[in-house]
């Protein structure tokens, strides 16, 4: 694409978990500051593009939702294929969702091309009442598999960009996960809190 010429680097996301906790709601509300409260659930695959900048420098997302249940699973390989970062997403206000994320990580695991795919986990409808799932119940998930984690809110907005931000940040600090479109040379050092890693249009 001719608006191309400046982005740094193009990174494949996966979107992952059980259907109902909220991925494509996630997914929109980044990719397109909208929220549906009434969004039915995917089928088969979603795909959206979205840019963000990253300590100057433009990065395209090309992210994969896919469809959480059983009977789609026979997309897998190719939905993984070549993923550097994973977002995988539980409800907080079902246990039943948290309790199926081993599931997702071996399917993960078992499909992934990128040994070193940098995976985020996201705790999702925070505003919603009451919790089944505490955030000691995540981070000591996340923390046992080598995980980044947070909590979010769809709905509100809270946590959405900050998490895609810093799964950005983490991937681009992973040598051999990635290759720059052109130029080379940048360093990441922090992670995406300043005001200079920003959505921007492709």
């Amino acid at each position: 694409m001719e608006d191309d010429y400046d982005v740094y680097a193009t990174l494949k996301i996966l979107i992952i978990g059980e259907s109902g906790v909220g991925k494509s709601s996630f997914l929109m509300r980044f990719a397109e500051n909208k929220f549906h409260p009434d969004q039915s659930a995917t089928i088969g695959i979603d795909f959206k593009i979205k840019c963000i900048r990253v300590e100057g420098e433009k990065i395209k997302l090309s992210i994969w939702d896919t469809a959480g249940q059983e009977r789609f699973r026979t997309l897998t390989p190719s939905f993984y294929r070549n993923g550097q970062g994973c977002i995988l997403v539980y409800d907080v206000t079902k246990y039943t969702t948290f309790a199926k994320l081993d599931e997702w990580l071996n399917e993960l695991d078992s499909h992934s091309t990128k040994k070193d795919i940098v995976k985020l986990l996201v705790g999702n409808k925070i505003d919603k009442e009451p919790r089944e799932v505490t955030e000691e119940d995540g981070l000591r998930f996340a923390s046992k598999h080598n995980m980044m984690f947070t909590e979010a809110s769809a709905k509100t907005m809270e946590g959405v960009q900050l998490a895609f931000e810093e799964l950005v940040v983490r991937i681009l600090q992973t040598p051999g996960l990635w290759e720059p479109n052109e130029k080379g040379g940048i360093q990441i050092h922090r992670k995406s809190h300043s005001s200079e890693e920003n959505s921007c249009a492709c």
